[in-house]
């Protein structure tokens, strides 16, 4: 068992040194890009106004065209490049975050979890209650873990929760846990929003996947990065999940952190 969790911890090691080179040589040529970009569309605006101010009345054929790929088609061509190296840039940013992630020490304290889901919940009354919605807090088991992971993994999830409401009734999320025998606890975060398709109820948790219509902002990271803080505290994450009715999304943990938890996931 030991030699099998030290091989996990080296293999663990490795995939995230190399998450961290590859995101971080990535970088440089897409600062590139984005810089010769601008570039690019500062000289198509002086281009395109110097066209204006000579152009005939009666412009040629050719000079019409011209005109067209200045004002027209250099610019969009530069908007699609534009959207692409900004979505780029945020994958390479949420790569480097699981990865800094996977490399912090864990620190276990108690944590009042009612509080913490409570705050989590105050942090987006603005948005449920635009979207006619309310946040129901249940009162949740002690645990002794990191804080800092709990708060992203409820975080994450709550945010979901939210970010999918069905629009078509009054939204209702709702969070609550229990004890379980043999030291551990369980927590739930309920909604009845769109829900999620039996054939994706995996594939949310992979990378740079996503279910359902893409009408919400996202790069199909948050629920891989769930899973893998979930696991580093030495966690589990399930759903249940009904598509046009809602989802459960089920989360075990240690009652206290095992020690050495995170570093065999």
């Amino acid at each position: 068992m030991a030699d099998r969790t030290a091989d996990l911890t080296r293999a663990n090691e490795e995939i995230q040194r190399f998450a961290y080179i590859v995101s971080h040589d990535l970088r440089a040529p897409l600062v590139n890009v984005m810089g010769y970009t601008s570039e690019l569309e500062q000289a198509g605006k002086a281009l395109s106004a110097h066209m204006e101010r000579t152009r005939s009345d009666d412009p040629d054929p050719i000079e019409q065209d011209a005109v067209q790929a200045v004002t027209e088609d250099v610019p969009e061509a530069i908007g699609f490049i534009r959207a692409s190296t900004a979505k780029m840039d945020r994958l390479i940013n949420a790569i480097l975050k699981l990865s800094r992630e996977g490399r912090r020490g864990l620190v276990s304290e108690p944590l009042d979890m009612t509080a913490m889901a409570r705050q989590i919940a105050d942090s987006v009354r603005h948005q449920t209650e635009e979207a006619d919605a309310e946040i129901v807090v249940h009162d949740l088991p002690v645990v002794e873990s990191d804080r800092l992971s709990m708060e992203q993994i409820f975080g994450n999830l709550i945010d979901n929760a939210v970010k999918y409401l069905d629009t078509g009734r009054p939204g209702r999320i709702e969070i609550r846990g229990r004890d379980l025998l043999g030291g551990w606890v369980e927590y739930e975060i309920v909604d009845n929003g769109r829900g999620i398709s039996d054939r994706d109820h995996e594939r949310i948790f992979e990378l740079f996947r996503r279910s359902g219509r893409q009408d919400r902002t996202g790069e199909g990271l948050g629920l891989a990065f769930v899973r893998n803080s979930a696991r580093r505290l030495g966690g589990t994450i399930d759903i249940e999940s009904e598509l046009g009715k809602g989802s459960t999304f089920r989360l075990k943990f240690p009652k206290r952190l095992i020690a050495g938890a995170g570093d065999t996931v």
